[in-house]
């Protein structure tokens, strides 16, 4: 099995663009109102049934990533590092002694 980094696919997205010449229409607010676009496409499989079609999950999941992966390319972060450092912020909101088991917001602990 093939281990895939981001490294590799923001690169492999980045030639990709680049041989259709589409860099010019992604703007970080652009990508972030297609990652919302796409984010409600793949809700809507969801709307009456929590057993959507995986091939069509995998496929709009695939677009969110896609654009994520973009974003974060266009503001030069790392989006594995990003995701690590929100989760220690998280971490700290939703100590475990007090958020195990439960689904409330932060200041309702």
């Amino acid at each position: 099995m093939r281990i895939v980094n981001t490294d590799d696919v923001t690169a492999q997205l980045s030639a990709f663009m680049a041989e259709r010449e589409w860099e010019q229409f992604h703007t970080p607010h652009t990508l972030a109102k297609s990652i919302a676009i796409e984010a409600g496409e793949l809700m809507e499989l969801f709307q009456w049934s929590d057993d959507a079609p995986v091939a069509e999950v995998t496929g709009e999941l695939a677009d969110v990533l896609t654009y994520c992966l973009l974003l974060a390319a266009k503001l030069e972060v790392d989006p594995l590092q990003i995701v690590l450092d929100k989760l220690q912020v998280t971490g700290e909101k939703y100590p475990v002694e007090l958020a195990r088991g439960r689904s409330v917001r932060h200041d309702q602990l």
